[in-house]
């Protein structure tokens, strides 16, 4: 096989990992689905801008990283709220399967699309993914304390949401 049938195979295992943390920035599974579709297609398309002997995980996330950013962007320019259009969807999600789960995680959704993008990006990477700290940094070419900061501020504002405080 060549190196670019080998990372591509990479590419496609990785697929769930990258449509998890998309769902945490979406706050839904259809607009993370289209997110990691950009982000494979974007990949795709510069599979030779990929260095060899780095991590292709990494390089995948900054792009659906990149991509959201991107996608955010352009809708606070349209004047579109996505985390509107997330709380609108919310209930028909409660509304299928067991309700008091369903429940809990729209109370997650909303407290998640709350944050700011850079807390989000940070939460889901670390609390979702499962990253480390410093795979974090790398991955957002960030100093590992301000990955550190963000998501110590995030967890509060989560904590405060979730218990019915305003705190943020």
């Amino acid at each position: 096989m060549s190196k670019q049938s080998d990372l591509r195979h990479e590419i496609v295992a990785l697929i769930p990992r990258l449509r998890r943390f998309a769902r945490g920035l979406t706050g839904n599974q259809t607009d993370a689905d289209d997110l990691v579709q950009v982000a494979l297609e974007k990949a795709l398309t510069r599979l030779h801008q990929f260095e060899p002997g780095t991590r292709l995980d990494s390089w995948l996330y900054r792009i659906v990283q990149t991509s959201f950013l991107d996608d955010r962007r352009k809708a606070q320019r349209r004047e579109t709220e996505m985390a509107g259009d997330q709380l609108e969807n919310l209930p028909n999600a409660a509304q299928q399967g067991d309700t008091e789960q369903s429940a809990g995680l729209a109370d997650i959704d909303r407290a998640l699309a709350v944050l700011p993008d850079e807390q989000r990006l940070i939460v889901v990477a670390v609390l979702v993914e499962g990253h480390s700290y410093r795979e974090v940094a790398d991955m957002m070419a960030l100093p590992i304390g301000t990955v550190m900061s963000r998501l110590s501020r995030a967890r509060k504002a989560l904590q405060a949401a979730l218990s019915g405080g305003t705190e943020r």
